[in-house]
């Protein structure tokens, strides 16, 4: 089977802002549409689509990871074609733009962490302090990529690093002040597996990073700037994407058309279920939160938002597809309230 991480090349065009009015108390599923307008997409835990407001920006980001990221009641969005990230604040059912934050190259992953927001682009990582209610849209710390080809495919923080897969074939540790700013030059990761073949998608807990590498089906768990182990997806090819619930971490694999189920502890990667879940695109993120998971797939010119609930035992239940006519990309799950 050919191997690959669903690239996201086009996404709906949809009307000007709307909203439902509702209660503030309840979870929400965010996406973006990706369009030349893009448009933050927002839908109740049900799929019914409550919101879709243009980000002032352009999208065409592809093959990423953490497009969308969120963190008290704040959500960023990359705009690829426009060089920025915008900010959200969420108002009830419905959020409302508050910045447009410059990125020193065009943006394809974003996360949150250390009082800071994190922004990856195709050739520099930056760190933007948090400033109140929002984000300083000046940078106070800055690195090039070790490749900075343009194959950047995400960021994640773990406790005084930042952790960034570059798909040809590079896992790197950029270090944090004690501020939280980006400081010095990456620093490629120890004992990568000799058959690696595009890192993608990774997730962080604590001082852990689970890493895919794609193409080499396989997971691994970084720590310390070093692989510790790696576990082969089995069945299941290319596993791009991952989050994580309680002792279960959750990849999705594109060219499988699926999720599995790991069971993650200490050192450990343990393969629990191939296929937790099926599609009928391929999977482009995965997000998780409050006993919920939410994956984007596509085919063609449509994509597919699925929410599931999650047991304790892991398992999946589908509560809602919505179609949408085109590609979509990234997604998160903002917890209801007025605070993640």
């Amino acid at each position: 089977m050919k191997k690959f991480c669903g690239f996201i090349v086009s996404a709906m065009l949809m009307g000007g802002a709307t909203a439902r009015a509702g209660t503030d108390l309840d979870d929400l599923v965010v996406t973006a549409s990706n369009a030349d307008k893009n448009q933050l997409l927002v839908y109740d835990t049900a799929g019914q689509l409550l919101q879709a407001i243009s980000t002032q920006g352009q999208g065409g980001v592809s093959g990423n990871a953490g497009g969308i990221e969120t963190q008290d009641g704040l959500v960023a969005v990359v705009n690829f074609g426009s060089n920025s990230v915008s900010i959200f604040r969420r108002e009830g059912h419905g959020f409302l733009m508050t910045q447009s934050i410059p990125a020193a190259s065009s943006p394809v992953s974003v996360a949150f962490g250390r009082d800071h927001l994190y922004i990856l682009g195709t050739t520099e990582v930056e760190s933007h302090r948090m400033a109140g209610p929002g984000v300083n849209a000046h940078a106070d710390g800055m690195a090039t990529l070790l490749v900075a080809d343009g194959s950047a495919a995400q960021v994640g923080v773990v406790e005084n690093q930042l952790i960034i897969t570059e798909k040809s074939n590079v896992i790197e540790t950029v270090n944090l002040l004690d501020d939280g700013a980006v400081t010095g030059s990456p620093t490629l990761v120890q004992n990568i597996p000799a058959n690696v073949n595009a890192p993608f998608g990774l997730v962080t807990r604590g001082n852990n990073a689970y890493v895919t590498i794609a193409h080499a089906d396989e997971i691994s768990l970084v720590r310390n700037g070093s692989v510790l182990t790696v576990t082969p997806s089995g069945t299941q090819h290319a596993p791009c994407w991952l989050t994580l619930i309680g002792p279960f971490l959750f990849s999705s694999n594109s060219p499988s058309m699926s999720v599995s189920r790991y069971a993650v502890y200490g050192q450990k990667i343990v393969q629990d279920a191939s296929v937790a879940a099926q599609f009928n695109g391929s999977p482009t993120d995965i997000a998780s939160r409050d006993g919920l998971i939410a994956v984007i797939d596509g085919s063609g010119s449509v994509s597919h938002l699925s929410i599931f609930s999650v047991d304790e035992d892991g398992n999946l239940t589908l509560k809602a597809v919505e179609t949408i006519n085109n590609p979509a990309n990234g997604v998160a799950i903002v917890a209801g309230g007025t605070h993640d």
